[in-house]
This record gives C-alpha cells, structure tokens and sequence, in this order.
C-alpha cells in the first residue's frame, strides 16, 4: 500500500521546487553557467569517442560529400525533405551544435539556389538534427538514460529511429512550410563560404558515419539467438557501445585521416583535428556530471519514493510521468542533457517494482528524451545559436526553434506510448 502524504513530501517538493528556481536565476538572469549553476565512466568515453568520429567527418569533407549527393540535381519542392534526410544522416554521430555548423552555410545557398525562403531548408535541417539528438543514441541524453534505467541500446536505438522519422517528417518539412508563410528573415548577417564538397567517396563518407549504429544494432541481433554461439559472441562483443565507436573512430582514422594516395586529411592534420574535436566536450561532460550530482541529492532527499506517491496518487501512467519529470527539469535547467540525466536516475529505483519488458525500458528511455527537448526557450544554448545564425528576433526565434522542439517532444511522447500499446 502507498504511504499516506506526509509534510516531509510536501517540504521535499518545495525544497526541489525552490533549488530549480535558483538554478533558472543563476542560468537564466545571472549566466552562470550550467556546470557552476547545478553544482563518468563509460558515458564520457563514449561522448569523447563520439566527438572523435564527428570531428574527422566533419573536416574530411564527409560530411559535405552527403549532403551534396542529397541534394544535388533536385526539385526545389523536394528539397526540404532532402534536407531533413541529410540532417538526420549527419546527426548520426555528431553533437547538435557541430552538425549545426556543418548546415549553416549548405541552408543558405540552397535556398538561395532553389529561390526558397530560408526557413523552407532551415527548420527542416534544424527538425532532423534535434530529433536525433533526442530519441537516439549514441547521442549524450538516451545513452545516459540507457546506462541510469539500464535499457538495450539495439532496442532503443531501433525504437528511436522509428518514432524520429515521423517527428523530423512534422516538425521539418510540414511545420517549415507552415512557418515561412508567416516569419520572413532577411539576409544572412556574414556571408556564407562555398560548399566545398572534396574528392571523396560517396559511399565511404556514408559507410563511416553507419558503422557505429550498425555494430550497435549487430549487437541486437546477437542477443535473438537466431545465429550460432561464436558469432552471437563476436557481434556482442563489437556491438557494445565502446567497441563499437573504437572500431568506427579507428577506420575513420585510417579512411578519411591517413587514406590512401594523399586523399585523406594527413597524420598530422588528422592528429590535430581529434584534438580539437575534444575541447568542445568538456563543458558538456562537467554538465552531465553536475546534473548526476544534482539527482543525486535529490535521490537521497526521499524525491524518488514521493515522485512514486504523486504516481500512484494520480494514478499516471509511467510512460507519461517519465515525459513530464523531464518537461519540468528542462524548461527548469535549459538542458536537455540535466534533464534526461535527472529523470533517469529519479525513476531507474522505481522499474524494479514495475517488472518492465525490455522493450517498455527502451520506450521510457524515448519518453525521457522526448521530454527533455519541449518548447525549449532563452535557457537554452540551442535557442541562442538558432536566434544568432538566422538573425531572428526574440518572438521569431520562439517560432522558429520553441514550437519546432515542442513538436519533436510531443509527437515523440506520442510513437513512444503507439510503440508501447503495440509491443504489450
């Protein structure tokens, strides 16, 4: 039987309720930033693995050699879509941020080639790089979530190919064909740079940026008992998440860095981009590690057996109750990464009771990070990045990133809550 509400319960809510509104004060008004503001095992060797391979595609021109092949020869109708394709491609291995960049200048001079108003190609990319970032690993947020609730990565990982598509499909190229009727933005503020597209193979750019989610996904495969012991044993092997993304970074290195015949980057220029490429994670790493500090004091304060008396009050659904916990972290902390890391460990004491399949573990990974995205605002690194790049103003800026990021949350709340209805 559920314990009767106690005062202890409702000094705890304020208490929680109180130290998320100091932490908006010091990120939102004083700038503080994240880390100081909420003041790594395999997660951070898997970001800095991560943030390798998105660093040598980046810079080899891979990249560039797929959205080019996208988009090349196409009609100006099916750009957007082409578009959203291409970002969800690049946004395999790379960090949001990075693979913003690596857009920025293929939007505009699409759009300027095709005649298309800027956010017709715009939202689309910005649709299909956040959906990934969001529903699927090995992106920061679901594999923290998939270490804190302890999901298969295939499952998750398959699960949140599914429910992204449809999210990019809404929030990309439906919602920016919406969205340009109705928000007009002027000329970038700095010119962009040609789409230098190198001489590299189309087919090797694209099998480097897959390798990672392939072994991953043999992984999966291993563990159906369909194949013979030696090779389940090999594929699970390759598969976890470490090996997987050694592997993929090591044929990167000798693909695109080194190659063959003077076409890769070169010992030393490869050497200097995979240190530059793990700079940019550090800031991101004391994050995560702060947001694990900050559940934690929250864990041993009691919040997680009163997170479970709100549940069994309002008899919510667990897949719900995990959205919303990550709704209210993220509009609290502006991070997506805080958020999905908070909710995990809130809810990872409470699956032993619930005898979840492993199939509903993966789904409320999704849910999580469904929710760490919604409606977005001026908390958020993203929104600034979105508002500077495109020149938009305050209320454009709401329009453009706010509202597209609520419709990735929401449509992913709803293919997680389809996908568990289907899976029983």
């Amino acid at each position: 039987m559920q314990a009767a509400w106690s005062p202890h319960d409702t000094r705890l809510i304020l208490a929680c309720a109180a130290s998320l509104g100091v932490i908006v004060t010091l990120i939102g008004w004083l700038r503080v930033v994240p880390f100081l503001a909420i003041l790594l095992g395999d997660i951070g060797l898997i970001i800095a693995l991560g943030a390798l391979l998105g660093g040598l595609v980046t810079e080899s021109g891979a990249a560039a050699r797929i959205v080019d092949a996208v988009v090349r020869d196409t009609r100006p109708g099916l750009l957007p879509w082409l578009v959203a394709l291409a970002a969800m491609v690049i946004g395999l291995p790379l960090f949001f941020e990075v693979g913003l960049v690596i857009m920025i200048p293929v939007i505009f001079a699409l759009a300027a080639r095709a005649g298309l108003p800027v956010l017709r190609i715009a939202v689309p990319a910005l649709a299909g790089l956040t959906t990934l970032h969001a529903l699927v690993p090995p992106h920061p947020g679901p594999l923290i979530a998939i270490a804190a609730l302890h999901a298969d990565l295939g499952r998750t990982l398959g699960f949140g190919l599914l429910i992204a598509i449809p999210a990019a499909i809404l929030a990309g190229p439906v919602y920016g064909n919406a969205l340009a009727h109705h928000v007009v933005i002027g000329p970038m503020p700095i010119e962009p740079a040609p789409v230098a597209v190198p001489r590299r193979s189309l087919a090797l750019s694209i099998a480097v940026i897959l390798l990672p989610v392939a072994l991953m996904l043999c992984r999966t495969l291993a563990k159906l008992g369909l194949l013979p012991v030696p090779v389940a044993r090999t594929l699970d092997v390759v598969g976890e998440p470490v090996v997987a993304l050694t592997l993929s970074v090591t044929f990167a290195l000798v693909t695109l860095g080194w190659g063959m015949r003077n076409s890769g980057l070169g010992r030393v220029r490869a050497g200097e981009t995979m240190r530059d490429s793990l700079a940019p994670i550090a800031v991101l790493l004391l994050t995560i590690g702060a947001g694990g500090g900050f559940k934690q004091v929250l864990v041993i304060a009691g919040i997680s057996r009163t997170v479970a008396g709100i549940a069994a009050g309002t008899h919510m659904p667990v897949l719900v109750l995990a959205w919303l916990v990550a709704v209210l972290l993220r509009q609290a902390t502006g991070s997506a990464t805080v958020a999905t890391t908070t909710t995990a460990g809130l809810l990872a004491p409470l699956l032993p009771g619930l005898h979840m399949s492993p199939d509903h573990v993966a789904l409320l990974v999704l849910a999580i990070g469904a929710g760490s995205v919604f409606f977005c605002h001026v908390n958020d690194a993203g929104f600034w990045m979105v508002r500077e790049f495109f020149a938009l103003r305050l209320r454009q800026t709401l329009l453009v990133w706010s509202v597209l990021q609520t419709i990735v949350s929401v449509v992913g709340l709803a293919g997680a809550s389809l996908l568990w209805w289907l899976t029983g």
